[in-house]
C-alpha cells in the first residue's frame, strides 16, 4: 500500500465518522484518465475530506507557506500536493500542473485561490480556466456543503463533467472558462443545502 493510500484509510476512519460525510455523485468521477477537479473551498479540511472522499489519489496544489516547516513539508509532499506562489504567476507550479494533468493524474483545485470567510462561494480565479483549456482532462465541479461541526453531516459532491468541447472550440479565455466551472459548483451547493 502506498503512504497516500495508508494516510487515504487512517484519516477517512478520522474524519468519516466525525463530520458524518455523505458522498453523492462518485458515479460521475472518471475511473481513468486526467482530471481537472475543482471545489469550493470553506475550511482547512477541505483537501483531506476530498482526497477520503475521491475515488483516485489526487495532487492538489497547496499554498507556498505550508512547505516551509519541514514535516508538514515531508507530509504534503507523501500526499502528491505541491507549492503554488499565490498572488502572482507561478510557472513551475503551472508546469508541474499541466504535466500531471497530460499524464492522467487528477489535479486538485480551489479556483477561488482561497478559503472563503462567509462560507459563500466566491470568484473563481482564471487558474482553473486555464488548465481546462490547455488540457483534455475531464472537468469534474465539486461541492462541500455543511459546517464541519462535529456529528453534523458533511456533504461532498461531485457533479457531472462540465462539457468543454464547444468552449475550447470557440476558444473561450481562461476566466470565462472558469466562470462557467464557478457556476457548476454552484449548482451543486443550492441543490445540496
Amino acid at each position: 500500500m502506498t503512504f497516500y493510500g495508508f494516510a487515504k484509510k487512517v484519516v477517512g476512519m478520522l474524519l468519516k465518522p466525525l463530520f458524518r460525510i455523505e458522498i453523492i455523485g462518485l458515479e460521475h468521477f472518471p475511473k481513468e484518465g486526467s482530471v481537472l477537479l475543482c471545489s469550493n473551498h470553506i475550511n482547512n479540511f477541505d483537501p483531506p475530506v476530498v482526497g477520503i472522499t475521491a475515488p483516485r489519489p489526487i495532487a492538489f496544489m497547496a499554498k507556498e507557506e505550508l512547505f516551509k516547516r519541514p514535516l508538514l513539508r515531508f507530509l504534503l509532499k507523501k500526499l502528491n500536493a505541491f507549492p503554488v506562489k499565490r498572488g502572482m504567476s507561478d510557472r513551475e507550479a503551472f508546469r508541474k500542473a499541466l504535466h500531471l494533468l497530460k499524464s492522467g493524474q487528477v489535479l486538485g483545485l480551489f479556483p477561488e485561490g482561497t478559503r472563503s470567510k462567509t462560507g459563500k462561494l466566491g470568484k473563481g480565479l482564471a487558474g482553473a480556466g486555464f488548465f481546462a483549456l490547455k488540457t483534455q482532462a475531464v472537468v469534474i465541479p465539486c461541492a462541500i456543503v455543511g459546517t464541519y461541526r462535529p456529528f453534523k453531516k458533511l456533504k461532498v459532491i461531485y457533479g457531472k463533467p462540465i462539457e468543454m468541447e464547444e468552449l475550447r472550440e470557440s476558444k473561450a479565455s481562461a476566466e470565462k472558462v472558469t466562470a462557467v466551472i464557478m457556476e457548476n459548483i454552484s449548482y451543486l451547493i443550492k441543490n445540496h443545502q
